[in-house]
């Protein structure tokens, strides 16, 4: 399922949505235009690794965590589809949540959700040596915060399923649902296996904590919609 737009009316710019995405597209045009070597220096420096995060907590104990990669890696991406359908969720999405809780706490808001994401993954594979990048696990806190700021709004869907393509739409308490429990099957399935392509993990992670942390922030006493 692809959403294409969702039904929620923002009553102000999404400056900080839009810049989000601006930066995550330019940084992948540095990724794919520049010289093998920069790019390789740019994922050995900004990616997560988790075994370096390992490390860092065995020499500096908490002070560890003052680790960069937890929130640059959220603006690297692996390729075209990753980045694009990342940055697809975060405009039909992320709009909504800046206009409820305002630029600021949303930018704050978005870079907390990337990098506890990464931690919550960092708890399945502390001795990972594959890098972790995308802005998954930030989005997937945007995810969460849709789900229980807006569950009766309709996500009009691209639905392909072999040669069947229609366009519904779709509540969206059943639409983020059903994202979320696909993120669960696919993490129970490649359980154990640090070396997936996909870190299941950092997306459960960001969902649930975008759902828990979003009615403490939202500053607007409204009923949800």
């Amino acid at each position: 399922m692809i959403p294409l737009r969702d039904s929620t009316y923002s009553h102000s710019f999404p400056i900080v949505t839009i810049s989000i995405i601006v930066v995550n597209l330019f940084i992948f045009f540095l990724q794919i235009t520049s010289p093998y070597a920069f790019t390789e220096q740019l994922i050995y420096n900004y990616a997560f690794f988790p075994s370096v995060l390992t490390e860092r907590l065995q020499t500096y104990s908490v002070f560890g965590l003052f680790y960069l990669p937890l929130i640059s890696s959220i603006f690297l991406h692996g390729g075209w589809f990753h980045v694009l359908f990342n940055m697809l969720y975060l405009w039909i999405f992320g709009d909504n949540i800046e206009d409820r809780l305002g630029h600021l706490r949303f930018l704050l808001f978005y870079l907390a959700m990337g990098a506890g994401a990464n931690l919550i993954y960092y708890m399945t594979a502390a001795h990972s040596t594959i890098p972790l990048i995308g802005a998954s696990g930030a989005i997937a806190g945007m995810l969460g915060a849709y789900i229980i700021t807006f569950p009766r709004a309709k996500i009009t869907t691209l639905i392909i399923i072999f040669i069947f393509i229609t366009i519904r739409k779709i509540p969206a308490v059943y639409f983020l649902l059903f994202w979320f429990l696909i993120q669960v099957f696919n993490a129970s399935t490649n359980a154990g296996l640090t070396d997936s392509s996909v870190a299941w993990w950092a997306h459960i992670g960001g969902f649930l904590l975008g759902f828990l942390c979003m009615p403490l922030l939202s500053r607007k006493n409204q009923s949800l919609v």
